[in-house]
């Protein structure tokens, strides 16, 4: 039996080869090392790749809201036109509503009513313009405008203007009810209110109980009398009222001429803010008679059909007004606000 012996390779040292195969070993954690930075170079460049990619789709995407939104304007538009087209046709009663708020920016503003008025004066098939109104008031500055043009454009085409009054026709919204040649109201309709007012709060009991100190600066000592924070005197008062009262016989001035020989001037309160049912108006002179917008359209103006020349705020107006709502709203945020009005 042959004993079997262990031998080493020849011509290699035992150490060398321990040394050998330890360089071996660091050898494979070197490409490693290389293999795990290729990878992660190649995430890196596939994340800025995705990342461009998105910011590429979501620039296409604006672009293409944008097309969108500029689609839409462009066939509303062409919508309102075909509408106006064909309201020209054929003769027809203009009718244009006048309904909420009376106020700058609001569906009721001047621009917008005397707008649907031009184009209602304009169309030489529209018979007559009737102001079909269902409103409380509003700016007595923006009534002027639209009274005035009333006014001015029953002169200028020699066209009979009427006003069919819903729910309620009150302060400034009379106001520009009394310049049309007849109004008619429903027996249940609230109309008059002719008088003016300013409103608000003060605040500045309770600021003292609690401790609060109102902080304004100004410059001109009644600058800030209608802030509610701060006391209003006895002279600033009156000349708030001096206002009111002022901007008052103007409304009432406006009425006496429109309505003329119409009105029962010996109405107790007629013009002290009180309001009155339609059926009470007809009898003291403040509307015509009872009638709706088909009765007017029939039986006044003799042509039944009824075309809407109201001026309704596009996708594009109502975006750019919101906008410019908002930064107005940011710009004022922390100033105080007050006003008048026909209410």
């Amino acid at each position: 039996m042959t004993e079997s012996t262990r031998t080493e390779p020849r011509g290699l040292d035992p150490h060398a080869a321990t040394v050998a195969t330890g360089s071996s070993t660091s050898g494979g954690d070197g490409h490693s090392r290389r293999a795990w930075e290729r990878d992660t170079l190649e995430r890196l460049a596939f994340a800025a790749l995705t990342e461009q990619r998105a910011a590429r789709r979501w620039k296409i995407g604006i672009r293409l809201a944008w097309l969108v939104l500029i689609a839409v304007v462009i066939w509303v538009g062409m919508s309102r036109s075909a509408t106006t087209t064909a309201a020209s046709t054929a003769p027809h009663t203009a009718m244009i509503e006048i309904k909420g708020e009376i106020s700058d920016g609001a569906d009721a503003s001047a621009q917008a009513i005397v707008a649907s008025m031009k184009s209602a004066f304009e169309d030489s098939a529209a018979k007559a313009v009737v102001l079909l109104i269902n409103s409380p008031g509003g700016s007595p500055v923006q009534a002027g405008i639209v009274a005035d043009e009333i006014r001015r454009m029953k002169a200028q085409y020699k066209k009979p203007v009427y006003a069919v009054v819903e729910e309620s026709c009150t302060s400034a919204a009379y106001y520009i009810a009394s310049a049309t040649d007849k109004i008619f109201v429903n027996k249940a309709s609230l109309v008059g209110s002719i008088g003016v007012l300013i409103d608000g709060f003060g605040f500045t009991g309770i600021m003292n109980r609690v401790g609060v100190e109102r902080r304004l600066i100004i410059s001109g000592e009644n600058k800030g009398f209608l802030d509610p924070f701060s006391p209003m005197n006895d002279e600033q008062r009156a000349h708030a009222q001096k206002m009111i009262d002022q901007i008052h016989e103007q409304f009432i001035s406006v009425v006496k001429a429109g309505r003329g020989d119409r009105l029962k001037l010996q109405t107790p309160g007629l013009f002290s803010g009180l309001f009155w049912t339609g059926e009470q108006a007809v009898e003291i002179g403040l509307a015509d008679q009872l009638g709706s917008l088909d009765y007017v359209a029939r039986e006044v103006v003799k042509a039944e059909k009824v075309e809407d020349y109201t001026r309704h705020e596009n996708v594009a107006e109502r975006l750019v007004r919101r906008f410019g709502a908002t930064l107005a709203d940011s710009a004022v945020g922390a100033m105080g606000r007050s006003g008048y009005s026909l209410r």
